[in-house]
Order: C-alpha cells, then structure tokens, then sequence
C-alpha cells in the first residue's frame, strides 16, 4: 500500500496540494462574487495541475524501474512455500 501510495498517489496529488497552499497564503481578501466557491478556486490551473501530476508519476516511475528490479537477462524464480514460510520470488 505504501509503495502504491509514493509511486502513483503522491506524484499526482503533490503539484495540486502545492498550488492549493499557495493559493490560500497569497490570495487577496474581498468579495468573490459567485457564491461559496472562491475565484482563486474557480479558475486555477487545473490542466497545468493535472499535466504536472500525470509528469511527475510517470518520473517516479520510470526512475523506479531503472533502479530496482533484476538484470534483464536473469532467470525469474517464483514465490514458493517452505515449511510455511512464503519465500519470496527473486531473480536470479
């Protein structure tokens, strides 16, 4: 769950959670004019927010998988139990 949550979540939310902080930090008080939803709010960036999500998981991802994982050519040897105990798959 963790792993999902760095690798996939956190990248997309991040750029959003940050302008959003901003946002709140240097708005200017007064009247917005449109009911509960403030203007600021309204016409955010959002395109810009969403690119910059789906760029930076498709980063994490991509540095996650030059990083990790086996050589290429190895031989992948699957999870298996021995005396009750899970071994976990690896390559070799």
């Amino acid at each position: 769950m963790s792993r999902a949550l760095v690798q996939i979540v956190l990248p997309l939310v991040l750029p959003t959670l940050l302008y959003l902080i901003w946002a709140v930090f240097i708005r200017k008080p007064g009247p917005d004019g449109d009911g509960d939803v403030p203007h600021w709010l309204r016409q955010g960036p959002w395109l810009w927010l969403i690119a910059a999500g789906v760029g930076l998981m498709a980063i994490v991802l991509a540095v996650t998988a030059w990083l990790t994982g086996g050589d290429p050519g190895g031989t992948y040897v699957p999870a298996r139990l021995e005396n009750g105990r899970v071994v976990p798959g690896r390559i070799e």
